[in-house]
């Protein structure tokens, strides 16, 4: 089983969608760094894409064909200037022309470089396939995106390595009762356990900073969001609902910065519908962020990131004011795990799994994390991961002119409130009475997967996707 770090199960990237929007873009890359080391790059003549599968039906919407275009044009999602990727994609339509990896220029129309194939390869739902042109002859390149950002070829060149990687971790995790193993014996906390992995990988400053990085980004991004307002790009015309929440929440007190917005929400009304209020718009704020191409973390995916911030928010502001970084490094780590358990024994690929696969992950993650800062044993953060997804299974995939924000964004507000929910409930859970474990509903949630109707799996060929007309937004 491939060696899955925190790091990659929270990425930094741009919006709307993991799987078809960074995805893509690392493909891009990846495809550009292939070329060079097979000395191609030089005598490229022209360049082609085309997207299969989910990648085309929902690719529009999911602005696949503006991240391959970004890709291409040698920008990083984790630092390019979001205010500049329209103007980039501007520049490429009406000039029909790409500075290909911002080294060469090459003629590019994207109506007819960038094609939309309905066809499905076998592989995975997510398939796109670069062309180049040498001496006249053309060169392909298949890429999957298969969920969370993550990019693979078919052939898995890189399992070997990641097999190898996984042994060099003190305590290799596969499944929920390998890792209650390791907390036994060591008598560890499922944080530790997974620190002490990634200390394989890079020091512990390192571990440290790019945590922070990730909290910060997080942070800033609800922040964004909730001080924009206006209405959504994409056609729907859907109104930001976490800057009007957030003006009535937030009362008269004064800041400057992500920092001090988050101090000034401690000293606000605690009441239950004022904290269901706040985790929503925590959420909200993220996902509309999400849908206007701006800078978020996969976590585990794009169209679910705003539930493990909304959760963590919540700790920060209404469960302990005296929150810190270690607080926030124990919360990250554990959700990491989490979810790496979930993509090994099943998927965070919505286009494979539907909405199960990114809003139950991230509610589960999310759940756990909450769990073990709360007090709780590693047994009960696992059995609120379990709860978590427990009440997602077989929830559908069906974005209404695939776009990631109807029903996406609210989505995210209802994964992060079940989180809470279900930490609290596996707090008073005797592990000793659980009747499901989480290895059991990780394979529930594959088996479901499996069985699910393509047209419910991110292709915006069923439910609401077809039930809602874009002439009725």
């Amino acid at each position: 089983m491939e060696c899955i770090s925190v790091f990659d199960m929270l990425k930094i990237g741009v919006g709307p969608s993991s799987s078809h929007t960074l995805g893509p873009w690392r493909a891009a890359e990846q495809w550009i760094t292939e070329l060079k080391q097979k000395n191609y790059f030089e005598g490229i003549e022209s360049i082609s894409v085309d997207l299969y599968g989910s990648l085309s039906l929902t690719g529009k919407g999911h602005a696949t064909d503006y991240a391959v275009m970004l890709g291409l044009s040698g920008a990083d999602p984790e630092t390019i200037p979001t205010e500049n990727i329209p103007s980039i994609i501007n520049t490429i339509k009406t000039s029909k022309t790409i500075h290909f990896n911002n080294e060469k220029n090459l003629e590019f129309d994207p109506s007819t470089h960038i094609k939309f194939n309905k066809k499905f390869l076998p592989f995975h739902a997510n398939a796109l396939v670069f062309t180049a042109k040498i001496n006249g002859k053309s060169k392909k390149s298949t890429f999957y995106s298969i969920g969370g950002g993550f990019v693979v070829k078919e052939e898995r060149k890189n399992a070997k390595r990641n097999k190898e990687i996984l042994k060099t971790f003190p305590y290799p995790v596969t499944l929920g009762t390998e890792l209650l193993a390791f907390c036994k014996t060591q008598h560890l906390a499922i944080s530790d356990i997974v620190l002490e992995n990634e200390k394989s990988l890079r020091t512990e400053t390192e571990i440290d900073y790019e945590l922070g990085r990730i909290w910060n980004t997080m942070l800033e991004c609800m922040y964004i969001g909730c001080h924009t307002e206006g209405n959504l790009p994409g056609g729907l015309n859907v109104r930001r609902r976490a800057h009007d929440s957030h003006e009535k929440l937030k009362g008269d007190l004064a800041y400057n910065s992500p920092q001090e917005w988050l101090e000034t929400i401690r000293k606000t009304e605690v009441k239950f519908r004022s904290i269901l209020k706040w985790v929503s718009c925590f959420a909200l704020s993220v996902n509309e962020v999400n849908a206007s191409l701006g800078r978020v973390v996969t976590a585990p995916t794009n169209g679910s990131a705003g539930v493990i911030p909304a959760v963590l928010m919540y700790y920060m502001v209404i469960e302990n004011h005296q929150a810190d970084f270690n607080h926030i490094k124990k919360f990250l780590l554990v959700a990491g795990e989490i979810g790496s358990i979930f993509k090994k024994g099943a998927t965070i690929s919505a286009a494979m799994g539907g909405c199960q696969a990114e809003i139950g992950v991230s509610s589960a993650m999310a759940a756990g994390a909450l769990t073990e800062l709360l007090g709780g044993t590693p047994e009960q953060v696992l059995i609120a991961a379990e709860i978590a997804m427990e009440h997602h299974l077989g929830l559908t995939c069906d974005p209404i002119g695939g776009l990631v924000q109807v029903p996406c964004i609210e989505r995210n507000s209802m994964g992060a409130i079940k989180a809470i929910n279900a930490a609290e409930l596996a707090l008073d859970t005797d592990p000793a009475n659980a009747k499901v474990p989480l290895d059991k509903v990780v394979s529930t949630m594959w088996e479901t997967a499996k069985d699910m109707n393509s047209k419910y799996k991110e292709t915006s060929e069923g439910g609401l996707a077809v039930g809602v007309n874009l002439v009725d937004c």
